[in-house]
């Protein structure tokens, strides 16, 4: 089976400065490799054959590095956005989508199936499809429940809250992609929100392997690390 891939790799990196002035995001390196590469690596051995990045900001930096993408056995390409379309807004500007392709964030660390995820949405026939992780948030103060008249009514001292939260990375049926308008900022939330208006929601499907959004120092630092004591979950050289 031919899989399509699209890596969103435009973004500018605010949240990762001052290493993204020099670098675009997506080629800040874990261990010996760009998180783009690794991500590019992964879904090769999945068997994604062609891949296309959407490219804004040091478009040029990112193509030179991967090029046609020959030198991991692929078909890579890609999109230039001339203008700030948000999440899902790049999509429109690719002319040749299959009925059914990945989309997945340039700066994710994750041992997700890819293939898995893939076959699984089309086999269901999912218009959309959302990975998934349970997240808890600890918060840091004692919580007081109260009623109407001030009355203290219970106390939880320094609870977590629990929730599920998007990975970075869907699949994307055909009929997903014609909601998308063209030329047109429009994010993921847009997306989610329109999609529930139609009455055709999305698919969520949990995983509960190890995810990690690389987007700000203390989670780049933590991905470094946990990189080369788990390097077999990532990557097979």
């Amino acid at each position: 089976m031919s899989r399509r891939a699209v890596i969103l790799a435009g973004g500018k990196g605010t949240r990762l400065r001052p290493y993204t002035v020099v670098l675009p995001k997506p080629l800040m390196p874990i261990g010996d490799y760009p998180i783009l590469e690794v991500i590019v690596r992964q879904l090769a051995r999945a068997g994604f054959d062609h891949i296309t990045l959407a490219v804004n900001h040091q478009a040029e930096i990112i193509k030179a590095f991967f090029q046609n993408g020959e030198r991991w056995g692929i078909r890579i390409d890609y999109s230039l956005e001339d203008q700030p379309l948000g999440t899902m807004g790049p999509l429109r500007l690719i002319q040749d989508l299959p009925a059914n392709f990945l989309v997945l964030n340039g700066d994710i660390l994750t041992d997700l199936d890819f293939a898995q995820f893939h076959d699984e949405h089309i086999a269901k026939g999912n218009i959309f499809t959302i990975s998934s992780m349970r997240r808890e948030h600890k918060i840091d103060y004692g919580v007081l429940d109260t009623n109407n008249s001030g009355q203290l009514t219970g106390f939880r001292e320094k609870p977590g809250v629990a929730y599920e939260v998007s990975m970075g990375v869907y699949m994307v049926g055909k009929t997903a992609l014609a909601k998308i308008p063209e030329n047109k900022a429009y994010g993921f939330d847009n997306l989610m929100l329109d999609l529930l208006s139609l009455g055709t929601p999305a698919q969520v499907r949990p995983f509960e392997g190890y995810w990690l959004d690389i987007g700000r120092p203390d989670d780049y630092a933590k991905a470094i690390d946990e990189f080369e004591s788990m390097k077999s979950r990532f990557i097979h050289d």
